[in-house]
């Protein structure tokens, strides 16, 4: 089968395609054919060979998302899962290719009437969205400051924090980016690498009752000096490369909630499940900005860390 393989750290150019044995469901396990793979921020990391709690050991077939239909199983499994559409986590690797063998605990059903692309584009961020949301607790009325706001966690959390009622502050890099987010819901866009955008906001809102950092560095520091006593700030990406510095001290001396989600394993399967479901009865909606077939995984990389990509980046393997 196709598949694209890291067998060394570096650039995106470090992603080659590549031939590789199929793989053969065993005992207690599935055989997915693959539509789509998901690709995150973590795995552009991943490949360059920063160290971090998810660092990885090449030779590998890198990837841990996809969609795709179950097309066999091993000994002991249900035959009556093949042919459904499914996503699934592949285990921190595999992903970027034709076929893949999970656990058959793993996937998760694609809802009848969600498009699989639109299902893969929520497998990591709308699990992601929908815990931090949950996470803070946005009630109407809030001020919310979305950071990153048109990436495929940022978009999400617009309309998210939209539907529960709050005052929707979108922040992101560029006009182009800008421009998405009053259709997802935000009531007022601001572009982050514009000076005085933080005093902009505040001569708008007065201040911030919610900040959902998905930028780190300077960016969070300055949304999180928006905060007033009360506020919550939760962080889940760090695109300028470094995560918030915001302390636990600097917190509560503004009287200002740092939140840390549950991130238990069984909690993240039911918020994807949900997050599926939302999409599928028109409540939310995926923004799938950029695709690309699987031998130019190394260009969605590099559309990636050049800051160009809105929303989710997915690779069309079949």
């Amino acid at each position: 089968m196709r598949a694209v393989w890291i067998r060394a750290f570096g650039g995106p150019e470090v992603l080659v395609p590549g031939p590789t044995p199929d793989p053969v469901p065993g005992p207690g396990q599935v055989l997915i054919d693959v539509a789509h793979a998901n690709i995150t921020f973590v795995e552009t990391q991943q490949r360059s060979g920063r160290p971090g709690p998810f660092r990885v050991t090449p030779p590998l077939i890198p990837g841990n998302g996809v969609g795709g239909v179950i097309v066999a199983v091993g000994p002991g499994v249900d035959p009556g899962l093949t042919g459904r559409r499914v996503v699934s986590a592949t285990g921190g690797s595999g992903g970027y290719a034709e076929r893949v063998v999970v656990d058959a605990s793993t996937p998760i059903e694609v809802p009848v009437g969600l498009a699989l692309d639109a299902a893969v584009a929520l497998l990591a961020d709308g699990r992601t969205a929908t815990m931090l949301v949950e996470a803070v607790g946005v009630h109407p009325g809030d001020r919310v400051l979305v950071e990153a706001a048109a990436g495929g966690v940022g978009s999400l959390l617009v309309q998210l924090a939209a539907r529960a009622g709050a005052r929707v502050i979108g922040v992101a890099g560029g006009q182009r980016k800008v421009d998405l987010l009053p259709g997802l819901g935000a009531d007022l866009a601001v572009d982050y690498g514009v000076p005085g955008w933080a005093d902009r906001i505040r001569d708008a809102v007065g201040g911030i009752d919610v900040v959902f950092d998905g930028v780190g560095g300077p960016v969070a520091q300055a949304a999180f000096e928006l905060l007033t006593p009360g506020g919550r700030m939760v962080s889940f990406g760090l695109a300028s490369g470094e995560w918030s510095p915001v302390s636990v001290e600097a917190a509560t001396a503004r009287q200002v909630t740092l939140v840390r989600p549950d991130a238990a394993p069984a909690r993240l399967r039911a918020y994807t499940g949900r997050a599926l479901a939302d999409a599928a009865a028109g409540l939310l909606r995926p923004v799938i900005g950029q695709r690309f077939p699987l031998e130019r995984a190394a260009d969605a990389h590099a559309a990636i860390e050049a800051r160009s990509t809105v929303g989710k980046t997915l690779l069309d393997v079949s």
